[in-house]
C-alpha cells in the first residue's frame, strides 16, 4: 500500500501534467488561430489574389509547330470551336508540311488572284470571314491561321478532325 508521501506525490505531478497539457493546448490552439508574420503579411481580398492568379494562369507557348497548335487549342476552347490536336496536325502536315509561310501559286484560288497562305492554306476571304477575336488580324500568323481555319472547318464540316482532305 502506498505511503501517505508517495500518494501525495503522484498527486501532484498528476496536477502538474494536467496543467502542462492544459498550457499546451491553449498555446497549440493559439497558435492555430494567430497567423504568422508572413501569414499576416500575405493579401486578403479577392482583388488583391488575382493578379497573382492571373499571372498563374498566363501559358507560354514554344515558337513552334506544336506551340502553335496547343495555344489555337487553348483559344478554341474558349470560344467553343471543336478540334484535336490529331485533327490539327494532320490537316496541317498535308496542306503546308507545318511551313507558316507555304503559300499555293498553282491552284484556282491562286489563278483567280487569291492563292491560300499558311499552316492550313487559308484564303484572305476566308480567313477575314472566320479570324477568331484575341488572335492576330493576319492571314500568316500561324496561331490566327489555324484558329480561323479549325473556325471554318467547324462551320462547315463539324470540326477540323473531320476534314480528311483539302477543304
Amino acid at each position: 500500500m502506498p505511503t501517505r508521501t508517495s500518494t501525495t506525490r503522484i498527486a501532484r505531478i498528476r496536477s502538474f501534467s494536467v496543467a502542462g497539457l492544459a498550457t499546451a493546448g491553449a498555446a497549440a490552439a493559439l497558435l492555430t488561430v494567430a497567423p504568422s508574420p508572413a501569414q499576416a503579411a500575405e493579401p486578403h481580398s479577392a482583388a488583391a489574389k488575382a493578379p497573382a492568379a492571373a499571372a498563374k494562369a498566363e501559358k507560354n507557348y514554344p515558337n513552334n509547330l506544336d506551340g502553335w497548335i496547343k495555344e489555337s487549342l487553348d483559344i478554341m476552347k474558349s470560344k467553343g470551336i471543336p478540334g484535336s490536336y490529331e485533327g490539327l496536325h494532320r490537316n496541317i502536315i498535308r496542306e503546308s508540311a507545318g511551313d507558316p509561310n507555304a503559300q499555293n501559286g498553282w491552284d484556282v484560288n491562286a489563278q483567280n488572284g487569291t492563292p491560300s497562305k499558311g499552316l492550313l492554306q487559308v484564303i484572305q476571304p476566308t480567313f477575314d470571314a472566320y479570324h477568331v477575336s484575341g488572335t492576330p488580324n493576319n492571314l500568316t500568323d500561324p496561331v490566327a491561321n489555324i484558329t480561323a481555319a479549325a473556325n471554318y472547318a467547324a462551320d462547315k464540316y463539324g470540326s477540323i478532325d473531320n476534314v480528311d482532305s483539302a477543304y
